[in-house]
């Protein structure tokens, strides 16, 4: 399988993003060449096209379907397994923050909840829950808003996130509008 040099630059940066996304470049690299391609392709031509090993490709493939980003597909007449996205890519954009809010916020908030049940036995500790339960308070209302953003129709997640760019235009202009009232 050979890749055309807009789908290469776009796998070759998908999977530098990778990395800072919760997996590592190759498998970064995987899950682009599978969201951009349009038919099923199997582990041999997703070594050929990325110049990795097979080894490589098959633990890609593993650490892909477990989060949920990949579905696996037969073809009649072959037994080799074939690949393709997990859906749209406002599914697959869901899925990698379910994944990640699974994988990191979740236990945090778990961890912070056991730091907050025990009594502080100075003062030193106590200032530190109450930071703590800051932190806390944080990380509690944006699992709530990540709740009610991931039962979103897509439609209106982009509406609202449309609406979020208009609404940093409307606090500056209240600011503005605040300043000029403060000088005069």
């Amino acid at each position: 399988m050979k890749l055309s040099s807009q789908a290469q630059a776009f796998v070759l940066h998908f999977g530098e993003m990778g990395s800072r996304w919760g997996f590592n470049r190759t498998v970064g690299q995987m899950f682009a060449l599978l969201t951009i391609h349009p038919e099923p392709v199997n582990a041999d031509q997703l070594a050929e096209a990325l110049r990795i090993s097979r080894g490589n490709v098959s633990m890609g493939l593993k650490e892909l379907q477990a989060w949920r980003l990949i579905e696996l597909h037969h073809q009649p007449g072959d037994r080799k397994d074939y690949f393709t996205a997990a859906g749209s890519i406002w599914d697959l954009a869901r899925t990698v923050f379910e994944e990640r809010r699974k994988r990191e916020l979740d236990p945090t908030l778990t961890l912070l909840r056991q730091l907050l049940l025990s009594d502080p036995r100075d003062e030193q500790e106590a200032q530190a829950q109450e930071r703590i339960q800051e932190v806390y308070s944080l990380l509690e209302m944006l699992d709530q808003f990540a709740n009610t953003l991931s039962k979103l129709e897509h439609k209106d997640l982009a509406k609202l996130m449309k609406l979020g760019s208009g609404l940093n235009k409307l606090l500056d202009l209240k600011a503005g509008s605040k300043a000029k009232k403060t000088k005069t």
